[in-house]
């Protein structure tokens, strides 16, 4: 279940570098969600933002991320380690988070918010389930959303999509 509650000051400085990675990722051409990978002394060791206009729609920052840390870190750094993130993970996303041992997620944005957001500007849905993280990893602790950033990230949205804000 998400805990907004226990969002800590700590928590939104990393979520509002995320959300900048999701406006670099959209002022290059991309879809704009941004992640960081946080040890557990608090030093961010990874971070990235979606590379998806090439047409490798896996290219996920959760997806890096997950990359990255089965690479670099060792299982206990990696269940020592959050991840926070623009957009709350895709299936895809959580799963390969789940499989890699890492720990915490913490979200500036809910899936039900963005499918909220894109039912209202008439969208179709994406080709895969929109499920929350702990549908398909339930182990994962997870926290989010942050109402701090919604306003923001709803923007970059309605942006990526040509939709007008009133």
């Amino acid at each position: 279940m998400s805990e907004q509650q226990n969002l800590s000051a700590q928590d939104r400085v990393h979520l509002r570098r995320c959300v900048d990675l999701a406006r670099e990722a959209l002022d290059d051409g991309d879809e704009p969600f941004g992640s960081l990978l946080v040890d557990a002394r608090g030093a961010v060791r990874f971070e990235d933002r979606n590379r998806v206009q090439g047409g490798d729609a896996t290219r996920h920052p959760e997806f890096e991320i997950a990359r990255w840390a089965a690479e670099h870190l060792s299982p206990a750094e990696r269940r020592e380690s959050t991840v926070y993130t623009s957009g709350e993970h895709c299936a895809m996303c959580s799963a390969a988070h789940a499989w890699v041992g890492l720990d915490r997620i913490v979200y500036a944005t809910s899936t039900e918010q963005l499918t909220s957001w894109h039912r209202e500007w008439g969208l179709p849905a994406g080709p895969v389930a929109p499920l929350a993280i702990n549908a398909i990893a339930p182990g994962v602790p997870v926290a989010g959303p942050d109402p701090e950033l919604a306003d923001e990230v709803r923007g970059l949205h309605a942006r990526l999509h040509g939709v007008e804000q009133g």
